[in-house]
Parts: C-alpha cells; sequence; structure tokens
C-alpha cells in the first residue's frame, strides 16, 4: 500500500514477486470461493429470483427457432455468461485504478469512516430500509429483449441494471473494497469470479430447464437472502475500520457482528418458505456465525504477550553492535493490513517472541503519518518503497538484502529467516 505523505512516494516493494494486494495463497483461494457463492446467493435475492423461469424460457425459446436443440442451448448460455462477466468485470477494472489515490486516502481516519459509513448504508438496503431505485429509462432500455446470440449477450449485459435494487448495494460495496487494492487484475479476477457464481446457476437451469418446476416459489425466504448479503456489507465496513480502532478492538467488533448477524438470521429473522430445508438453512447458518463470533473471541483471549518493540535510534543499533546481536526493523503501517496479519499472527507466536527476547533486537518503524524527519531519512537509507518492509542486520549491522521481507510470512517461515541472520552472523 501507498505512502503517499513519504517524500520519495513509498509504494509497495517489487524487489521479491508477490501477489498483488493483500489477497495471496489460501486468503485468495477461500476469499474467491466466498466471492462465488455470494455471487450465487445473489440469484435467491427478490430482484433476480423472479428473473429465472424468464431467462430460462427465453434461452429455450431463442434455441427451438434455429431447430438446432441443445447444442445451441449451450452457445446461448455462454453468451449470457460472457455478457454478465464484461459488466462486472470491466467495473472492477475500473474500480481498481483508482486504487492509488484510495491507497493513499485510507491513511486518513476520517476516509475511512466515511467508506464504513457508505457501506453501512448500503447494508441498511438490503435490510429493507431503503430501496435502491435506477431512473426508469435505465431500466426499460436494460429490460428490451433482442433475438440472436446478441439478444442474450445483452441479456446478461444489462442484468445488473434489472436487478440493480438487491444486488446493487452489494456490488457497490463490493467496488469499494476492490479499489482498495490497487490492483487491476485483481479487481478482474473478483468480478469475473462474481459473474460466473451469478450466472452459473442460470445457465445450468437453462440446459436442463425440465427440473424448472422443482425450484421453490417465491417468498420471504427472498428478504432472508438479502439480509444475509446486508450483514457481509456491515463485516465489511468493520474491515475498513480496523486500522483506526485501537489493540484488538477491530477483532471483538467483528466478533460482535458475527454473533448479531447469527442471532438474526438464525433466529430473530422471522421469514419462512415452502420448502422444509429452510430452517434447517437458517438454523445452520446462524450456528456458523456464533461459532465464528465464538472463535474470534477465543483467539483474542487466549493470544499471548507480543514481541516487544523498541523505537529505533542510533544509539539502539550501536549497542546492538557492540553485544554482536542481530536487529530486525520493523517498517509499518496501522492501514497496511499484511502489517496487521504480521503483528497479530507472526509477532505473536510464542516461538517468534521467545526467539526475539533472547537473541534480537526489534525496531519498530511506524511510518503511518508522514513528516517525520527521521523517519524519512530512515525510509531513503534502507532504500524501503513500502509496507510492510522488515530488515534484518546481522551482528555486525550489516544487512542480509536476500532475507528482506516485504509481505506477511507465517509464523515457521519468519523463524527460519531468524535462524538464518543469527548463524550466518555468528
Amino acid at each position: 500500500m501507498p505512502v503517499a505523505s513519504a517524500p520519495a512516494g513509498l509504494a509497495q516493494s517489487n524487489e521479491e514477486p508477490k501477489s498483488p494486494g493483500p489477497l495471496y495463497g489460501w486468503a485468495m483461494l477461500w476469499t474467491l470461493l466466498g466471492i462465488f457463492a455470494g455471487g450465487m446467493a445473489l440469484n435467491l435475492t427478490p430482484c433476480v429470483y423472479p428473473l429465472i423461469p424468464i431467462t430460462v424460457s427465453y434461452f429455450g425459446g431463442q434455441a427451438a427457432r434455429g431447430g438446432q436443440g441443445q447444442g445451441k442451448l449451450v452457445v446461448h448460455g455462454l453468451c449470457y455468461l460472457m455478457g454478465l462477466a464484461v459488466t462486472n468485470s470491466v467495473l472492477g477494472v475500473v474500480a481498481s485504478l483508482t486504487g492509488g489515490l484510495m491507497g493513499a486516502m485510507l491513511q486518513n481516519p476520517i476516509v475511512l469512516m466515511v467508506v464504513a459509513v457508505v457501506l453501512i448504508s448500503f447494508a441498511t438496503s438490503l435490510f429493507g430500509l431503503w430501496e435502491m431505485r435506477l431512473p426508469s429509462g435505465l431500466t426499460q432500455a436494460a429490460a428490451k429483449s433482442y433475438t440472436g446470440y446478441f439478444g442474450s449477450l445483452f441479456m446478461g449485459l444489462t442484468l445488473g441494471v434489472v436487478a440493480a435494487p438487491c444486488i446493487g448495494p452489494f456490488v457497490l460495496g463490493l467496488l469499494t473494497w476492490v479499489a482498495s487494492m490497487a490492483s487491476p487484475w485483481l479487481g478482474f479476477l473478483i468480478f469475473f469470479t462474481l459473474s460466473l457464481g451469478l450466472g452459473l446457476p442460470l445457465f445450468l437451469l437453462a440446459m436442463f430447464s425440465g427440473q424448472l418446476e422443482r425450484l421453490p416459489r417465491s417468498g420471504g425466504w427472498m428478504n432472508w437472502v438479502r439480509s444475509f448479503m446486508g450483514w457481509v456489507l456491515v463485516a465489511m465496513a468493520v474491515h475498513f475500520i480496523r486500522p483506526v480502532l485501537p489493540g484488538h478492538w477491530g477483532t471483538v467488533l467483528l466478533a460482535l457482528v458475527a454473533l448479531a448477524a447469527g442471532l438474526h438470521l438464525g433466529w430473530i429473522d422471522k421469514n419462512q418458505a415452502g420448502f422444509r430445508a429452510f430452517p434447517w438453512l437458517k438454523g445452520g447458518v446462524g450456528i456458523a456465525c456464533l461459532v465464528l463470533a465464538a472463535f474470534l473471541i477465543t483467539s483474542w483471549v487466549m493470544q499471548g504477550p507480543g514481541v516487544t518493540w523498541k523505537p529505533y535510534t542510533d544509539e539502539t543499533l550501536q549497542a546492538a553492535r557492540s553485544s554482536k546481536r542481530p536487529v530486525i526493523i520493523d517498517f509499518y503501517a496501522t492501514w497496511c493490513t499484511p502489517c496487521r496479519e504480521l503483528e497479530e499472527v507472526t509477532f505473536h507466536d510464542a516461538a517468534v517472541v521467545k526467539q526475539a527476547e533472547s537473541d534480537f533486537v526489534m525496531v519498530k518503524v511506524d511510518v503511518t503519518k508522514g513528516g517525520n524527519p527521521l523517519h524519512e531519512r530512515l525510509l531513503r537509507e534502507y532504500e524501503v518503497k513500502g509496507v510492510p518492509t522488515i530488515v534484518f542486520l546481522d551482528s555486525n549491522g550489516k544487512e542480509r538484502q536476500d532475507l528482506r521481507l516485504v509481505d506477511y510470512l507465517p509464523p515457521d517461515q519468519f523463524l527460519g529467516r531468524m535462524a538464518q541472520v543469527k548463524k550466518d552472523g555468528g
């Protein structure tokens, strides 16, 4: 993430290959699966669900006209998916291209609070407190019907407009999150995945249109789905304001959101459905949210003491060289997601804490706010291009460039780097 206030225009370091943004590895996989599931859930909202039989009937009619049966139906379905993917993916890329500006703005606590308020306001729309409406002319234009493959493509392109009252708040909230990551390819991937989740059920139903009568009837249960998506936006709002919350209050607030969502979705919400599995679904989601809340609270309560950091001074480094102790310098910012993950996970790991206390001098340079002459000198001296950046100095005070860290690293791998700089220094 960029530190706009640094004179050199601090940005993510390119010294090591890494995935842009806060998503990488298993975190990316689980996030994309969650977004795919969210896209599928959007099909169950009151604005999209009634379109399912209309869309499936349209596909069937188009295929019947050409007399080519199932093969042509597949092509129409793919055109529909392509139109849906193009619309959403373009939105994701455009949003991410504003990320440099968004990343700089996200240093400001006021901006973070405004973003959270916007997400909460979108969530209240999904809770049914107000309705998002587009101009009638735009809605009528999007509802026009065309024949042929272009007609299927057009339906996919305009689904977002027709269904905007239900899916608009969720999509806008997701756009805000994507913009904060400043990665066009990641913006494309996230919204392409959302499009697959939204369009794939319609595609499959079109292929097996004979099963359409087995779908549950519209009812109050679709409002329950809207409420579920609203709680997702509330959780995203908490994610945005975590950097301005002291200590572990961000984790505590997330746990409270999970608790409230579980109670509301599982038991307080009285919407019902005509199919027997719905009460089990409500109870399952409620219990899952309560388990998540319990896990967050337990992880916070049971978390041991973290690394004890010293502020940077030339005297501290001189004393470390005199005592032949290696030094770890952590360039950190509160708005930086990998920085916080390092602090909350790696630097609270018992083995890392033990090694740090016994064999290392641990120094933290907090560049959350610019304008500090000492910090600006250190950024130039160590050629720091972004945060997080962790510098390893051996017992002679020389940096091990090959060990420099510019992203999150799990405790076991971080211990390996600590052992390496300690061994070579000795």
